[in-house]
Order: structure tokens, then C-alpha cells, then sequence
């Protein structure tokens, strides 16, 4: 493909600036073809200066382009970040469960989001992300621009960092990551910490015009894929939860879901690490996610514990993913949404036994 062939093929997602340099190649490239007599004389000195204006402009329009592969790791290690607490373009977030923990001790430079801070109730009492606008005027309290690398952690196996990274990536954000092992690991490898607050610089936080990834389904759509088949529904409660309660009159798993609880992608033994990448897919095939862009709907009873699975699928790979945020709060009150209780056909007790 030619150079113009590329250009117009990106013009659509380049934003303004993109979208005139493209018209305005194209005019001079149409010139050029009919009237090429007209600038033989000038050809060498025109020359030049179209290839550093080519450069400029190809690197402007590369940094423009929709995020089709991620620019930074969904996990990172202690060291890494250890090695990079001075660097400006990085805003580390702790989300640890307790604010006196911050209070105590933190990993330098950290600011503070309490996991409160990004869900709101209902008037049933579902909980439910935070509006958009919230998020993003939070964001900037918290110091972070589209610009930064967010880095989070907390001391629950990402339990709490899950929703942060389910959130940006929902809202498009370029680089965010989490620390895999958290606070936790971090103190055990006797790496500094401090007990200043941090005081965040504002910023004001602009959300991308392409926007981010589609990662969240609602009420509707669950009960439609749930009944076509369509996805593979992963319900990430306990099994009590999970297989429902017979005395209950509103218990159980959505019909068709597997059981593949969040807590046993993490080696709690193991400084609350992630299990290993082997392990964890092993665990997944068995319950009916055998491929990377294979359609899988998360849920648990607030969707919080489904976004660290989110977190988890996303650090294995997986693509095709979305979370069911009202989750089970909301599913039970709609008396027309269908309960099963005990295990799914197919399902075994020991389909995470490899986690």
C-alpha cells in the first residue's frame, strides 16, 4: 500500500489535525499527478523539506492512532517499580482496604482512592460504577492525565486494583498497570515505603475521542446471551453462592454459568502473586474458555469480585471480555431473570482444581 494509500486509511482516526493533513496530501499528490512539469525545478529542495515534514507528521498521527495493543504490561513486578518511583510520567495508586494502612506505610509517592470512592448504591441497593464526568474529575484530583502511566496496587490480590484497571481501560486510558504481589509483596522484599501523604498536583483529565474498550454488558444483554449461548458466563462467588441456598427464595447462578472463583487466581502462600499463567488457562479450558478472543461475561454479587477477574483474564490475555456490573444484586431483583441452583451440566467439583 502506498504512503497516501496508509494516510486516508487512518484519516477517520486521527482527530482534526490528522483528518486536514490527510486532505491536504491528497490535493498536492492529485497536483502532482496531473501537473508534474510544474515542479521539476524545485523537486530537490521540495524534497527535503516534505521528508522532515513527513517524519513530524507520520509521529504525530502514529501517536494519535486508537490503542490497539497495549503500551504497558497489565502486570508489572516490584522491581520494575522500584526502579521508576522518580519517574514523573508514572502516578502509582494505592488501593489498599484500609486508608490508616496508607496512613502507616505506603510505597513512595503513592496517592490515595479509597475503592468506595468509584461505586455508587442504587435505591435497591445495586452497586454500580460512578458516572463518567465523576471518574474523570476524580482522576484529575488524584494528579492523573491521559499522559501518565497509572500504576495501582492494593493488599487484596487485586482485588480493589481490579476496578480501577476495569475503569480505565473502560474509559480508554493509554497506559495503566498493576503491581502483581501489591503492598504485600513489597514489604515482604523489604523494599522502602513512606508515610507522608501525598498531595496530588490537580489535573484536568480529558477523555479520549476514540474512547475505550466496550468491557461492560448490563441486565438485558446478560439474559440474552445467557439464553442463546452466546458467551461464556463466569460467575467468580464462593460455591455457596455460587450452587444457591434451597431455603432462600431468590439463590443460585445464572443458567449456564461456570464457577470459577476469583480467589483462586491468587497464590495468598505466595506474597498474593498472581498463579501462574499455565495454571490459571488450564482452569479456564476446563470451563469453557478455550480461546483469548473467546466471548466471556464476569459477575459475582456487587461485580467487585468479577473485576479482579477481569484484572486476571486481562494479564492472561484475554480479549473478548465483559463485566456484569449490577451482577447478581441486580439480577436477583428482576423476578423475570432465571435461577438455577446447584452445579451446570458438564460442570464438575473440581474445575479449578488447577488454579
Amino acid at each position: 500500500m502506498s504512503l497516501y494509500g496508509v494516510l486516508v486509511g487512518v484519516k477517520g482516526a486521527t482527530g482534526r489535525e490528522g483528518r486536514c493533513l490527510v486532505w491536504a496530501l491528497r490535493w498536492l499528490f492529485e497536483f502532482v499527478k496531473h501537473y508534474p512539469g510544474l515542479l521539476r525545478p524545485i523537486a530537490a529542495p521540495i524534497g527535503r523539506l516534505m521528508m522532515k515534514y513527513w517524519i513530524s507528521a507520520l509521529t504525530a498521527i502514529f501517536l494519535s492512532l486508537p490503542v490497539t495493543a497495549r503500551a504497558a504490561p497489565v502486570l508489572v513486578d516490584t522491581q520494575w517499580l522500584e526502579e521508576r518511583l522518580d519517574n514523573s510520567a508514572i502516578v502509582i495508586v494505592d488501593m489498599t482496604d484500609d486508608q490508616m494502612q496508607y496512613r502507616r506505610f505506603h510505597i513512595p509517592e503513592a496517592v490515595r482512592l479509597p475503592y468506595s470512592a468509584l461505586v455508587r448504591r442504587t435505591k435497591s441497593g445495586v452497586a454500580l460504577r460512578i458516572p463518567d464526568r465523576r471518574l474523570f474529575a476524580l482522576l484529575g484530583e488524584l494528579g492523573i492525565s491521559r499522559d501518565h502511566h497509572v500504576v495501582i496496587y492494593d493488599d487484596m490480590g487485586g482485588l480493589h486494583a481490579g476496578r480501577l484497571f476495569w475503569e480505565l481501560e473502560r474509559g480508554g486510558h493509554p497506559n495503566v498497570s498493576v503491581l502483581d504481589g501489591g503492598l504485600v509483596k513489597w514489604i515482604l522484599e523489604g523494599r522502602r515505603v513512606d508515610n507522608r501523604w501525598k498531595q496530588a498536583q490537580h489535573q484536568h483529565y480529558l477523555r479520549g475521542e476514540e474512547g475505550g474498550r466496550v468491557n461492560e454488558v448490563g441486565l438485558t444483554e446478560v439474559k440474552r446471551r445467557a439464553a442463546r449461548g452466546s458467551a461464556t458466563l463466569l460467575d467468580v462467588r464462593s460455591r455457596e453462592e455460587y450452587l444457591g441456598n434451597p431455603k432462600a427464595k431468590r439463590s443460585g447462578h445464572i443458567p449456564g454459568a461456570r464457577w470459577w472463583p476469583w480467589d483462586k487466581s491468587v497464590d495468598f502462600e505466595g506474597r498474593f502473586q498472581r498463579h501462574s499463567a499455565a495454571n490459571l488457562e488450564a482452569s479456564l479450558e476446563a470451563v469453557g474458555v478455550t480461546g483469548k478472543d473467546d466471548p466471556v461475561v464476569l459477575y459475582c454479587r456487587s461485580g467487585h469480585r468479577a473485576s479482579q477477574a477481569y484484572l486476571t483474564l486481562r494479564s492472561l490475555g484475554y480479549e473478548n471480555l465483559h463485566l456484569f456490573d449490577g451482577s447478581m444484586l441486580e439480577y436477583e431483583q428482576d423476578r423475570g431473570a432465571v435461577l438455577q441452583t446447584g452445579t451446570t451440566p458438564g460442570e464438575g467439583r473440581d474445575a479449578c482444581r488447577s488454579c
